[in-house]
């Protein structure tokens, strides 16, 4: 948004970018004589590599496709179809590129591909709600002060891009984590797990909320006010390191680090152009934008892929609005007809594009929801039954970045209602994120109260790397 006064030296007097959930950051006069006063404590809660595992790991990024609203488990990646009637669902398995594994019908295309997954079975926790589930899943941890529809605060535990951001922030202008194509909120309530939580708002993800499957699609975070070249800015930019220079001792003392960095990061993305090209999702050639699918699901997917290439280590690309998984009734229609077509699709073109562009080795792939579905089919929606909610047992899928694949970890019981091997937690699925990014799980962070917090306490998940 650009106001019309200039000043004489013919800069704009304010710019409006969005950076991620902090929203619009504003730079006006006094802002442009605070833009490049950064201190330098500014790193001192985990700016440095300290906490940062020695040995460079074999992961550089992390693809984290959220089914949001939760899918079934037992329709999907572990059916039972010999359980009694009431339990079974109407779907059935078919084998896989894999002796002795098997996946539901409606998942031809991922069958072929299970020489690069592992299943893990034996998924639990104690929370059958959205909110408290989906903060256990996105953080590793459970929620501060958890109880029904509790809604994301400052108090969360941060997401796992937001902690890698904390650990090793980057000064190239590409964003530790990217979110998209929709954030996750219905009215009132938002969804926790999405942000930097108590680390505060300086180390939140980009948030891009946006179809990019849209023929209009285009992030305006990403793109230069109109009428300014990228020449003006790299000159504008160095304004700002000069009367930071000025500011520096005009504003000793005050703490204005969090939205100086995150101008910074802003302006650096801007100038590099690296992730905007990347988002510039319609240069894509249309044999490789029809391969994924022209619907959310796939372009959400080919433009993970391309953040990837650009550079990005976190991206987390939720597969449709909130709750679109949940599949209370007209369970077995909306799965086989609506959401697990597009899956299928996508993610099977992601796995290989990203094999053929030697990028699978070094990206974690992971499908998961913050829950799974009740074995049992519900009564209430007639002669359309679904299921409801259902964290003791669920499942999680791993692919690529030295995953093992063509495996099973865990297992549920016969109705698949509860582990019948050790249960598998959200602190565990945290520890194997933060192990695959190379965070050191004694790395301590600081809450809002100054309190040191272990970032993790779970144990990575056993047997799932090569």
């Amino acid at each position: 948004m650009n106001l019309p006064h200039q000043h004489a030296i013919g800069m704009i007097r304010r710019e409006f970018l969005q950076v991620g959930f902090s929203g619009l950051l504003s730079l006006s006069a006094l802002d442009l004589m605070r833009a490049n006063s950064l201190s330098a404590a500014s790193n001192d809660k985990g700016g440095s590599s300290t906490g940062l595992t020695s040995i460079r790991p074999r992961v550089k990024h992390v693809i984290l496709i959220f089914q949001t609203g939760a899918p079934s488990h037992v329709d999907t990646f572990d059916l039972k179809p010999d359980a009694p009637s009431g339990i079974r669902g109407s779907f059935n398995p078919i084998q896989t590129s894999v002796p002795g594994m098997t996946v539901t019908e409606h998942l031809p295309r991922l069958s072929r591909h299970f020489d690069k997954l592992a299943i893990v079975r034996s998924m639990s926790h104690k929370f059958n709600n959205h909110l408290n589930g989906t903060h256990e899943m996105l953080t590793g941890h459970t929620q501060p002060g958890a109880f029904f529809d509790k809604i994301a605060s400052r108090d969360d535990y941060p997401s796992f891009a937001s902690t890698l951001e904390y650990a090793k922030p980057r000064k190239d202008g590409i964003p530790n984590g990217v979110t998209l194509p929709t954030f996750l909120m219905e009215g009132p309530l938002v969804w926790p797990g999405q942000h930097a939580g108590f680390l505060g708002p300086k180390y939140d993800p980009w948030l891009i909320k946006s179809d990019p499957n849209r023929k209009d699609f285009k992030v305006e975070e990403v793109n230069l006010p109109p009428g300014i070249a990228v020449e003006r800015m790299a000159g504008r930019r160095n304004l700002l390191n000069n009367l930071g220079k000025i500011s520096e001792s005009l504003d000793s003392g005050n703490d204005h680090g969090g939205l100086d960095e995150q101008r910074r990061v802003a302006y650096s993305m801007l100038l590099s152009r690296q992730v905007a090209n990347a988002f510039d999702i319609q240069t894509e050639p249309d044999h490789v934008r029809d391969r994924y699918g022209r619907h959310m699901f796939g372009q959400s997917l080919l433009l993970s892929r391309r953040l990837v290439e650009a550079g990005v280590p976190v991206v987390q690309a939720n597969m449709g609005r909130v709750q679109n998984w949940d599949s209370h009734q007209d369970i077995f229609t909306r799965l086989s007809k609506g959401l697990l077509p597009p899956l299928d699709q996508g993610v099977s073109a992601l796995l290989e594009d990203l094999d053929a562009r030697g990028l699978l080795d070094e990206t974690l792939v992971i499908l998961t929801g913050e829950f799974g579905r009740n074995p049992k089919i519900g009564t209430e929606g007639g002669a359309k039954p679904g299921r409801d909610h259902w964290s003791p047992c669920f499942t999680s899928v791993f692919a690529g970045g030295g995953v093992q694949g063509g495996q099973y970890i865990g297992a549920s019981d016969k109705n698949g209602a509860y582990p019948a091997t050790r249960p598998i937690t959200p602190n565990d699925f945290g520890a194997t994120v933060y192990q695959a990014l190379g965070i050191d799980p004694e790395l301590e962070v600081r809450d809002r109260l100054n309190r040191p917090i272990q970032v993790i306490k779970g144990e990575p998940i056993r047997g799932l790397f090569a």
